[in-house]
């Protein structure tokens, strides 16, 4: 029987909690998640795609059917070639849904057979977003509550450095 396989897709500039536990939930639906780090360097990252790419590797160790990839171009692409069943897409609250719902429409569009699957981090982490980690980041706060240890050493590292 084929693995059932979900691509976790974003930028994840950087890895917060709430994606990690939206990572553990879709490892319990699937029999591999495959964390899908998009090269958009439209968005101006703070980390380099190796650096992002790294973190998520790191991160995810302990997961044995998770692993992280990278792509460039359209998703539902890079979906098929990997033999993808549906892309996992994270919720934090209502005003995510509109551009997510608009994603998927467009993604089922392109490629109708790869289905898409809204899931909710727990409420504690409704609120943490990447942008908002890095600009707590930047002010000297502490993140140690919405990324994991690795990530918050790389954070603090790469905002230090001239």
């Amino acid at each position: 029987m084929p693995k059932r396989t979900a691509i976790y897709p974003g930028t994840f500039d950087p890895l917060t909690n709430g994606h990690l536990d939206v990572i553990e939930r879709a490892a319990k639906l699937f029999d591999r998640v495959i964390v899908a780090i998009a090269e958009n360097e439209g968005k101006n990252p703070l980390f380099s795609h190796a650096e992002r790419l790294a973190l998520v590797r790191e991160a995810i160790q302990g997961w044995p059917t998770v692993q992280a990839d990278s792509f460039d171009g359209l998703l539902v692409n890079y979906v098929e070639g990997r033999h993808g069943h549906a892309i996992i897409r994270g919720l934090r609250a209502v005003s995510d849904f509109e551009f997510e719902f608009q994603l998927a429409l467009m993604n089922r569009k392109l490629n109708e057979r790869v289905e898409t699957i809204f899931m909710m981090p727990k409420d504690i982490y409704t609120f943490i977003s990447s942008r908002i980690v890095k600009e707590i980041a930047r002010l000297g706060g502490d993140v140690s509550g919405f990324v994991p240890a690795h990530v918050q050493t790389a954070l603090v590292n790469k905002l230090r450095a001239p």
